[in-house]
């Protein structure tokens, strides 16, 4: 996504934890935790955030749990976002199921796009599938699967696709209001 919104010439601030900062390169980062007081002060002057940060289970033997990344993560930069003041737009990655979360994981992607819903900041919410390309995920033949039976809602996506339409929502500020999934989410891929 950093690499994606370089080449075309959107201003980031991205985030990263202090330890990993350096990951980033020259890039500008805001290296602190996300329960660093100083967070709406780092944030002033931003207009939207984009909040992909999540775990998976394989995750929980570091220490992560859906309510430590995924809900409160969400929770402290909407926190931010709304003392900083001048964010008007939040983007969630969120995940397909989410509007009907069944399981752990789907409760939580729920409940992270409850506390954006009711932020009273104008949000955009993505429910993606699964992730295509990603690195140990492997999707053989379930694209085509979905593809043959028309099931675009549950089509997996590259994340260089999904990354240009959370990067064109975020720029063109819209769809407000949405969660967006399926053909909807689709609409914003480039062809």
């Amino acid at each position: 996504m950093l690499e994606l919104a370089t080449k075309q010439k959107v201003d980031v601030l991205a985030h990263a934890r202090p330890s990993s900062a350096s990951k980033l390169g020259q890039r500008p980062v805001a290296a602190l935790e996300l329960t660093d007081p100083k967070l709406p002060e780092v944030m002033k002057g931003c207009t939207t955030v984009v909040q992909l940060i999540g775990t998976m289970r394989k995750r929980f033997a570091a220490g992560d749990t859906y309510e430590t990344s995924d809900i409160g993560t969400t929770r402290s930069l909407v926190e931010a976002a709304k003392a900083c003041g001048t964010v008007d737009h939040l983007v969630l990655l969120s995940s397909v199921g989410a509007g009907r979360p069944m399981g752990a994981y789907l409760k939580a992607k729920a409940e992270a796009e409850r506390l954006v819903r009711e932020s009273g900041i104008p949000f955009t919410i993505f429910r993606p599938s699964a992730f295509e390309d990603r690195e140990g995920v492997h999707t053989l033949g379930f694209g085509a699967l979905t593809r043959a039976l028309g099931l675009k809602k549950y089509q997996p996506i590259k994340l260089q696709q999904l990354a240009f339409a959370i990067l064109k929502a975020a720029s063109d500020r819209a769809p407000l209001g949405a969660a967006l999934e399926g053909a909807a989410l689709w609409e914003l891929v480039p062809k």
